[in-house]
This record gives C-alpha cells, sequence and structure tokens, in this order.
C-alpha cells in the first residue's frame, strides 16, 4: 500500500493542495480531515466507483500516481547540458565534431538546404541513441536519458517551434493557456496567462485580445504565442527552432526571452542576424556536423550593421504595407 494512503488527509492536502481536484473529480466529499485518505476511500461503496466508471483498487492507484507526478513537479531534475555525440554523414564517413548545449546560450544549425539541419533537430527531439539513420546519440547531463528523466518533466523535456502552427481547437486565447497552465499545476495560472498573452502581443507586433479565437490568430500571432507559451507555461527546458525567420515576429525578443528562462536553444536558420546573434552555430555538411564555431567579436561588430540595415528594411515594409508613397514629402523614417 502506497505511504500517501495512510496519512491524515489533512497532511495530504496541506502538502499537495491539487489531491482536492482529484478527490472532487471522483466525487469524494471530505468531511473529516482527521482521517486517513484509505479511511476515506474505503468509506464509499463499490456502487459509487462504478457510477465514476472506475474501482475502488483503481482509483488507489490513481491517486498515488497523482501525488508522484506532484511531488516529481516539484522536485525537477535541471538539464545543465545536452551532448549530441557524432554519427555518421550520408556517406558513412564519422562526423567531425561533438555539439555541447547548455541553458541560456543560443546555438544555430547552419547549412545549405538539405545539408542535414533538420536531422539533427530530429534527433535531438527523439533523444536518439544510436538508433536514428546518423548513429548519433543524445546525452543529458552527460547521460543517456531514462524513463526517469522524462517522466520528471511530465514528458516533455523539447519543445519545437516552426514556422507552420495552426490551432484547431475551439476556444480563446485565455481559455487554450489557462487549460495549459493548469495541466501543468501552476497555483498563479491566470496571472501566467496575462504574461504570455502580453508577451506575445510583444513579439508579434499585431495584436489580439485574451477574448480572441486561437483559430482567428494570423500565422505571426500564432508562433508568437507559442513561443511565449514555451517560456513562460511550457516546461520544456530544450527548444528547438525551426527556420523562424520569416515566422512574422521579433526575433531578438524571442531569442531573449527563450535565454532569460534559461532554456537550451537550438535553431536552425539561413538568416545571418540570427546567426551572428548566437553564441555559436554548428555547420553541417553532406548530413554530417562537420565544425562548430564560436561567434567572434568581429561577427559581434558586423551583427550591429546588419541590425540596422534589417531595421531600415522592416520600416520601409511597414511604410508600403500601410499604403504609403514615396515622395519628397514621405520618407521612410
Amino acid at each position: 500500500m502506497s505511504e500517501f494512503l495512510s496519512i491524515p488527509v489533512k497532511d495530504l492536502l496541506d502538502e499537495n493542495p491539487f489531491v482536492g481536484d482529484f478527490l472532487q473529480s471522483i466525487d469524494v466529499a471530505v468531511s473529516d480531515e482527521s482521517v486517513s485518505v484509505l479511511t476515506l476511500l474505503e468509506a464509499y461503496p463499490s456502487d459509487h466507483w462504478e457510477e465514476q466508471g472506475t474501482t475502488f483498487d483503481d482509483v488507489t492507484e490513481q491517486l498515488t500516481t497523482f501525488i508522484n507526478c506532484l511531488n516529481s513537479v516539484e522536485g525537477r531534475t535541471t538539464i545543465e547540458s545536452l551532448t549530441v555525440l557524432p554519427g555518421f554523414d550520408k556517406s558513412g564517413n564519422a562526423e567531425a565534431c561533438l555539439l555541447e548545449l547548455i541553458p541560456g546560450e543560443i546555438t544555430c544549425v547552419v547549412g545549405p538546404t538539405g545539408s542535414g539541419k533538420s536531422r539533427l533537430l530530429a534527433d535531438i527531439e527523439w533523444l536518439a541513441n544510436r538508433d536514428t539513420p546518423t548513429k548519433r546519440q543524445v546525452l543529458l547531463n552527460g547521460k543517456p536519458a531514462d524513463e526517469d528523466m522524462v517522466n520528471h518533466f511530465g514528458g516533455k523535456l523539447i519543445a519545437q517551434i516552426t514556422q507552420n502552427m495552426n490551432f484547431v481547437l475551439d476556444m480563446s486565447v485565455s481559455e487554450f493557456l489557462l487549460m495549459h497552465a493548469q495541466s501543468r499545476l501552476l497555483e498563479n495560472a491566470e496571472a501566467v496567462v496575462d504574461e504570455v498573452i502580453a508577451l506575445a502581443n510583444e513579439l508579434s507586433g499585431e495584436q489580439f485580445n485574451p477574448n480572441t479565437p486561437v483559430t482567428f490568430l494570423s500565422g505571426g500571432q500564432s508562433r508568437a504565442l507559442m513561443i511565449a507559451d514555451v517560456a513562460c507555461i511550457g516546461q520544456a527546458p530544450i527548444v528547438l527552432i525551426d527556420e523562424i525567420e520569416n515566422a512574422g515576429v521579433n526575433k531578438k525578443k524571442a531569442l531573449d526571452l527563450l535565454v532569460n528562462k534559461d532554456k537550451i536553444v537550438l535553431m536552425a536558420t539561413h538568416d545571418p542576424l540570427l546567426i551572428l546573434l548566437a553564441d555559436k552555430r554548428v555547420v553541417i555538411k553532406n548530413g554530417g556536423m562537420h565544425k562548430v564555431i564560436v561567434t567572434n567579436d568581429f561577427e559581434k561588430n558586423y551583427y550591429r550593421e546588419l541590425e540596422q540595415l534589417d531595421l531600415q528594411l522592416q520600416k520601409t515594409k511597414e511604410f508600403f504595407r500601410y499604403g504609403n508613397e514615396l515622395s519628397a514629402n514621405a520618407k521612410i523614417e
């Protein structure tokens, strides 16, 4: 029998308030908090459990699993490093380097179209263990990811953000976010929802309100919402981004947000601004990791020049987007 079932109901609720929601979901009323959890459940006849579509044994097992999940959220393992050990390129040659990723650092994956950038992201997403076409191995904190580590994060170690993101749920933005926040057992769910919406509006530049249906969001708004959601609600410590340069979001703000939340960020991109904004980049050739380049001071200075050019380009886009016409009296500033 689980140790949780033998302690007084009051003690269990004090340590795990969400257990009250569990008991309510199976129509169990707590009339005496001094009795043990087992005594409380045993007071209900088998007919009660049949009406709930379950059994006494299943309820005690589910409650134990639920409490274990709560405890694993509170005592979560920290991912301090992700290492991709070399495998082989498309020609069967051994890869020239390994890749080491740490929280708070941005790493880009660069290479020509079809070179194998997405394959590297997929190997990490699947926590490859010499069982993918590249034969790479992914280590977390220096060890292969085991079931216990994955369960520590509710099965969600990795979040992926792509250019193609669409919603099919018939609910508002706030309802969608609140459902996600509550499923992650966040005590201040409503406040977090407000924070996510505010951040998403900053990232997209296209304002929407909490009552906007998620199916009405534009592509840029959807991706901005997902980035803010991953940063503030999602518990995945690793974020993979696949070519968001044309995703309609403020790229620098988006990356700053993820890094400030101590996420491990790996991004496949062709955008020179994003490449130079990163701390380092891994070069992919013929499906293999060819070399890792740390962004040097000269490149960081060059980024500042490109940033000014990009800012002028964005202003130009906005100028023409709103139907303006260039003339001696109408300039882009």
